[in-house]
């Protein structure tokens, strides 16, 4: 299967905006690899290459490794993409390398992407696991000063999916790509609350191309458990046409809501939470969406707000200093500096809630979610990430703080119930 990028960006959209699009080509296929070096001079990137890895990738049997001059294999015990790691990768790369290769799952195409775009250089992906949506994505999802953030970064200009390679990939790294595509729920749903109270746009195009995604992912279920290779070629396909849905939007808003501020909460390690996960970042995601989903649907069954909205208010600072701690503290203030929230009227948010309450009925259940969780023998409970089940309302009121986006967790914060 071959993924024309150019057809979906680079030309006048449906909503009146021109959506640029740097990935050229997609190849999901067996033995992929085999041709990687005719892939990239037909898409004329040539020159010296350097392939980055980590220990668990490179000492994969049965990839054949990507032809580069320069390998950097960086060590997988507690590889995260932050400052650490962005160091390291840019000080051992040769100065004379024209095109980097990331051969690996989400953190190394995130510090990859971020580093290629400090350069100036153009990459290429090679996924060893269907693991993540980012892999297509202009933006890096990156820790740096201990904070979680998004930051603008190159996209690939190629994608080279090799399914001999990613249907052997231990099963908790696909488990975590679907969780992260199933966070979609409720980030399309966000997307969609918010534009009924601010009138934040959205693109047709994207939104569906996001659902389309979201839709091909959860079909395959039942035969991905199977071991169906057709599955594994449906999924990575969802995959990749997520991030391309956010190359084309510029920012993760299609791909990342509520449920994906209460992984990345948990990937700060905020003071309050007192506990450290060492799942995955979709794994948290599909946890995330599950006590999402359960908020958003109670929430729904008021028909009538008006007695519980109350005026905006920004959060004090001495608050998130005690909710965060010290370290993290600073870049979460700064964040929240111009509160999306702050846009919010009560009126607007009375008048626009039966809309919203269609809205949350057309996404799953969190028993739904849970559902498919336990059939992919995925986590699916706080427990299971190793943060104590005493914390749900503490990660609930507060998560929505680590990023400025309109959600209806956010939103919460004018409800008083």
């Amino acid at each position: 299967m071959t993924i024309d990028c150019k057809a979906l960006g680079n030309k006048v959209c449906e909503c009146g905006k021109k959506h640029t699009m740097q990935t050229q080509m997609c190849i999901i296929e067996k033995e992929a690899i085999k041709n990687f070096d005719s892939y990239l001079n037909s898409l004329n990137l040539t020159g010296k290459r350097c392939a980055v890895y980590d220990t668990n990738t490179y000492n994969i049997p049965q990839l054949i490794k990507p032809k580069a001059d320069q390998d950097i294999v960086l060590d997988a015990t507690n590889l995260h993409a932050n400052d650490a790691a962005v160091e390291y990768l840019s000080s051992h790369l040769d100065s004379d390398i024209d095109v980097m290769i990331a051969v690996g799952s989400g953190t190394i195409h995130d510090l990859v992407r971020y580093v290629s775009h400090d350069k100036g250089l153009p990459f290429v992906g090679v996924p060893t696991a269907a693991s993540c949506d980012g892999f297509c994505s202009n933006v890096a999802a990156m820790t740096l000063n201990n904070y979680k953030i998004t930051l603008p970064s190159t996209p690939p200009a190629l994608i080279v999916a090799d399914l001999d390679v990613i249907a052997t990939a231990p099963w908790f790294l696909t488990i975590s790509g679907i969780a992260d595509m199933i966070g979609k729920f409720t980030a399309l749903a966000d997307w969609k609350i918010s534009r009924e109270l601010t009138g934040e746009q959205i693109c047709p195009t994207i939104y569906s191309t996001m659902e389309n995604a979201l839709n091909q992912i959860m079909q395959s279920v039942p035969s991905l458990v199977k071991g169906d290779m057709k599955a594994y070629e449906s999924v990575i396909y969802g995959l990749l046409m997520s991030g391309l849905a956010i190359q084309m939007t510029g920012t993760s808003r299609p791909a990342s809501g509520s449920e994906h501020h209460v992984s990345h909460f948990i990937e700060m390690n905020p003071v309050s939470l007192g506990a450290s996960s060492s799942a995955l970042h979709g794994e948290k995601v599909g946890v995330g969406t599950v006590l999402v989903t359960k908020v958003y649907h109670e929430l729904a069954k008021i028909e009538d707000i008006r007695p519980y909205v109350v005026p905006y208010s920004k959060v004090d600072e001495s608050t998130i200093e005690d909710i965060f701690g010290p370290k993290v503290a600073p870049a979460c203030i700064k964040e929240n500096e111009n509160d999306c929230l702050s846009k919010v009227t009560e009126q607007a948010l009375i008048d626009a809630w039966p809309k919203i309450r269609e809205i949350i009925s057309k996404i799953p259940t969190s028993e739904q979610i849970y559902a498919t969780l336990e059939t992919l023998k995925a986590k699916r409970a706080l427990s299971d990430i190793e943060v104590s089940e005493d914390k749900k309302e503490l990660i609930l009121k507060w998560s929505p703080l680590v990023r400025n986006r309109l959600t209806l967790m956010r939103v919460r914060r004018m409800l008083k119930m």
